[in-house]
This record gives structure tokens, sequence and C-alpha cells, in this order.
């Protein structure tokens, strides 16, 4: 079994924008794929909006802090999912439950040697 991270990713003026009705709809999505992956399910969670970003860069040995999201994109990341599932093909049925607001990228975790995660 591998484990896929699963990155959904949209504009956020179109969610904040968003009747309620839609809203409401694209949750139900998100209930619906709940259900769907259930015990192949290891977390996820969703974000807060783009303004409550901070982003940390080492340079020199020193730490900087900066206010906002690490790129400048019209796209931001919403949310994610961590599972477990036998191929993609089986992420990519679970992927298709997921509101059609967002872009879903899907990345095979790997292992590093050494760590505890």
């Amino acid at each position: 079994m591998t484990k896929y991270l699963i990155l959904l990713a949209g504009i956020e003026t179109e969610w904040n924008d968003a009747e309620q009705a839609d809203r409401d709809r694209w949750h139900q999505d998100h209930i619906a794929f709940d259900r769907e992956v259930g015990d192949a399910m290891l977390g996820g969670e969703a974000l807060d909006g783009t303004d409550t970003a901070t982003t940390l860069r080492r340079r020199s040995g020193t730490v900087e802090l900066t206010d906002g999201p690490y790129a400048e994109t019209a796209e931001y990341l919403g949310g994610f999912y961590l599972v477990e599932a036998p191929d993609l093909d089986q992420v990519v049925k679970w992927c298709a439950l997921l509101p059609e607001i967002y872009s879903i990228e899907i990345r095979p975790c790997i292992r590093i040697e050494g760590s505890t995660a």
C-alpha cells in the first residue's frame, strides 16, 4: 500500500464569494469522499485563508518569517487529505467525488530513511 497526499487548490475568492447553497453542496461532496475512503483515510484538514499564512525561510543560518504564502499565484492551497491506497487508480476514483471547484494534485509519499514519520 502507498500513501498519497491529495492537495486541494482553488481560487480563494471563488469559495468566499460562492452562494451558501454551493458551499453546502461542496461540503456534501467532501462528506461523500470521506465515507467512500473510509479507513484508508490517514488524515486531512481544511486550511485557513492565505491572509493567515506565514512563510519561513532559512538563509545563511538566520530564520526569516514573512506574511503570506510562499508563492504568488491565483490558486491557493485550501486543504489536503492523506490516504493509503493500493494504486493511483483507486485514489483518482475517490478524488472524482470531491468538489469540482478544486484543482486536485495527487502525489505519492516516499519514505525518508531515518525518519519516524
